[in-house]
């Protein structure tokens, strides 16, 4: 059991490290791995949790989180690429209009 409260507390340590450098990080980038990766922690958190506790069931949610945390990570990159998410790098009508008015 030892073994176990050991290693949740080193994933809590390294959830700290990242929840500084995505609030430090001198960039957008390192603010968005760092969450990818409290993301990812909390997913072995997960996990562990679920082994102490014998309920197996709780890996589908932590899986189900992996998930949702690659998604929200892809869809903020591309937010920060591009400035919106419905473009797929042609443009638009309302870019168009906004070339012809200059």
């Amino acid at each position: 059991m030892i073994m176990y409260t050991v290693a949740i507390i080193a994933i809590l340590i390294t959830i700290l490290l990242a929840l500084t450098r995505a609030l430090m990080g001198p960039t957008v980038y390192d603010r968005i791995a760092a969450m990818n990766m409290v993301g990812t922690k909390t997913i072995l958190l997960i996990a562990v949790f679920a082994f102490i506790s014998g309920r197996h069931d709780l890996l589908d949610i932590a899986l189900v989180y992996a998930l949702i945390n690659f998604i929200g990570v892809v869809a903020v990159l591309k937010l920060v690429e591009q400035g919106n998410f419905y473009t797929d790098g042609e443009t638009t009508l309302d870019n168009q209009k906004e070339v012809k008015g200059k």
